[in-house]
């Protein structure tokens, strides 16, 4: 695994590293690992491939990503699990981080580049992150990325009761947004999307107000906040929008606009760079909800211990899963080969016999096929064995050993 998150990397390193068309690329990995697949969040863009360091290292360089960290082996193991399971993330038990899981490997699948290795790890992931939350309360006033927009326009302003505020974008990330300011007494929020319908189911799941987008300056001009996610690949409020909204804002006797506030959550930005310098504007993005998570952190810590615990006790389960799946993909080429051996001797057996009717036939095939799955008992057991002990190596070296010949070399215990 490699990529950039929340911990070691600001927005703007994120935004750089993003990978705006996730089709695309799982195309080209699909081309150069056996699994791969593709989690971009708010705070993290993360590249899972059933492959080695050394060789996603290369590819990510070919796509002009040059710096990132990268895991490998029973680290990414652990890591998934603690990613899955809210340890993580900026805001320590949130949710979505399960749903995001789910989406990533749907694509992949979508896309073809997912492989079992891939699939069984972003399950197990997401069954360990639900099992945390059922065992542990992790999760008990924790707050989303949304939520916590929210809680930051609340300590900017002292109060939302009786404000206006705009939420830009009406995905998953504004009804979060639209959930917690719907349990705010606000005056009015307006809801506006690129796509007018859309605005309008949100809008009416919380008793808002739908705005064309075409009216965006408008209601700008009306609000004290304007918290925008959407998903656009560009920037949707530029410089000229919001100063053309101020203009409008401006106290008749001072000269000077009504502050707004602008909250913008969106990966990649929605706001355009040097919009802060508007006047009245204040902006703040991602970065600045580390602070709201601080103030709820402490209440989760002794949950998230409990949690390192289980994800502890359900590492071990999971390696073992994980060679297990890699001993099925190791035996699959010892049965191929196998396979192909046994209905060629069947067809030159059946080939010298005379007259044969339909059932000889089904006796040579069955006669075979017994034949060789017993044969191949002893070997199976051993090469089972091996990889579910992590030495996939030894495993690998025992098949070649019976498909093409080659000398088993001895190993030394150290």
């Amino acid at each position: 695994m490699a990529g950039l998150n929340h911990h070691t990397a600001a927005l703007g390193d994120l935004e750089t590293f993003r990978f705006p068309d996730e089709e695309t690329f799982l195309a080209a990995a699909r081309e150069r690992f056996k699994g791969a697949l593709l989690l971009q969040t708010c705070n993290r863009i993360e590249v899972l491939v059933h492959g080695d360091a050394q060789g996603l290292t290369a590819f990510l360089h070919e796509q002009g990503r040059e710096a990132f960290d990268i895991l490998e082996g029973v680290e990414v193991l652990s890591h998934l699990l603690e990613v899955a399971a809210g340890i993580d993330s900026m805001i320590i038990g949130e949710d979505q981080i399960l749903g995001q899981l789910k989406r990533a490997l749907a694509l992949a699948q979508e896309s073809g580049a997912c492989d079992p290795i891939i699939d069984l790890c972003i399950k197990k992931a997401v069954h360990v992150g639900v099992e945390v939350r059922r065992r542990t309360e992790i999760n008990r006033g924790a707050v989303s990325i949304g939520s916590a927009a929210v809680a930051l326009a609340e300590d900017l302003l002292g109060s939302l009761d009786g404000r206006h505020i705009l939420v830009l974008g009406s995905g998953e990330m504004g009804m979060l947004v639209a959930k917690a300011l719907a349990a705010r007494d606000l005056t009015a929020i307006y809801v506006a999307n690129r796509t007018y319908e859309r605005a309008l189911v949100l809008a009416e799941k919380i008793g808002g107000k739908a705005v064309n987008f075409s009216e965006l300056t408008r209601y700008i001009t009306l609000s004290d906040v304007v918290i925008t996610c959407t998903s656009a690949p560009h920037p949707v409020l530029t410089r000229e929008i919001l100063a053309r909204a101020m203009r409008d804002r401006c106290w008749p006797t001072e000269g000077h606009p009504r502050p707004l506030v602008v909250v913008d959550i969106a990966q990649p930005r929605d706001v355009e760079e040097g919009a802060a310098e508007v006047d009245g504007v204040s902006l703040y993005t991602i970065d600045n909800l580390r602070d709201v998570n601080e103030h709820t952190i402490e209440t989760r810590r002794t949950e998230a211990a409990r949690a390192e615990a289980f994800i502890e006790e359900e590492l071990d389960r999971f390696l073992s899963q994980i060679n297990g799946a890699s001993a099925d993909e190791v035996l699959r080429g010892l049965y191929t080969w196998a396979e192909a051996v046994r209905t060629r001797e069947r067809d030159r057996a059946l080939a010298r016999l005379q007259g044969y009717g339909p059932e000889t036939e089904a006796v040579i095939d069955d006669l075979s096929r017994v034949l060789t799955k017993k044969l191949l008992i002893d070997a199976t057991f051993s090469i089972r064995s091996c990889a579910e002990q992590g030495r996939i190596e030894d495993a690998e070296q025992l098949v070649r050993a019976i498909t093409r010949g080659d000398r088993l070399c001895s190993r030394r215990d150290d």
